[in-house]
């Protein structure tokens, strides 16, 4: 029993999942599993009928919110999980790799929800995960590399308010655009916070509740307010 839905699902995606339901899992457990995968999996064709363009899977959880989805495009095996937002209107899309998921109650955010200009968008490269709670404020251009892990709560932002005038309320200042890049192979842990200007090169770790305000060399282990070199790898 434990071995045939793994190579049923492995099949139908082109993942392995032959020893996913090995010792300690009784068969309850493996239904019930394979149950919410073919409801999500319902979702997702429905959700395809939207998008710009995708491949594979789409797994799309309960509650999930995927705005002007004309602009969205991802890779194979994607899987949106329970709760989730992901705004699509922006000048460059929302363009996702293989085999990447959304975790719950995360938002990606591009452009206002009720007008204004559009942002640029995100890239988000194969097999990288952006963790629930996260915040994504791609309005100037966020660019993920492959292999990317990022814990819950992390939050990312491509844009700073203008305060320069103290004269005139700092919500009328509006604001400037710019980039996050984070390079491929890089974990992100719980709560980090990643400032607008900021690459982070490939290999690097983000301790948990880390305020990046600076880039980050390749390989580096970081951390702190603001965030440090603590040694490299």
């Amino acid at each position: 029993m434990s071995s045939l839905p793994g190579k049923f699902i492995s099949k139908i995606s082109g993942l392995d999942f032959s020893d996913r339901f090995g010792t300690g899992w009784d068969k309850a457990s493996t239904f019930s599993v394979l149950l919410r995968m073919g409801i999500w999996w319902l979702r997702g064709l429905f959700l395809r009928l939207r998008m710009k363009s995708s491949k594979g899977m789409l797994l799309v959880g309960k509650g999930v919110t995927i705005r002007q989805a004309g602009s969205f495009k991802v890779g194979r095996n994607f899987v949106a999980q329970d709760h989730c937002e992901i705004n699509c209107l922006s000048q460059k899309g929302i363009v996702f790799g293989d085999k990447v998921t959304v975790g719950s109650y995360a938002i990606i955010r591009p452009t206002n929800l009720y007008g204004g200009e559009l942002g640029m968008g995100l890239k988000v490269g194969t097999n990288s995960s952006i963790g629930p709670y996260a915040y994504i404020g791609c309005s100037g251009y966020i660019e993920i590399g492959d292999n990317v892990m990022m814990s819950p709560r992390v939050s990312i932002y491509a844009e700073n308010h203008i305060f320069a005038d103290s004269e005139l309320p700092m919500i009328e200042q509006g604001v400037k655009r710019s980039f996050v890049k984070i390079e491929d192979d890089c974990w992100i842990a719980s709560n980090a916070v990643i400032l607008a200007g900021v690459t982070i090169g490939k290999g690097s770790v983000v301790a948990a509740g880390s305020i990046v305000t600076r880039d980050v060399p390749p390989f580096s282990i970081v951390g702190g307010n603001p965030a440090k070199l603590i040694k490299s790898r």
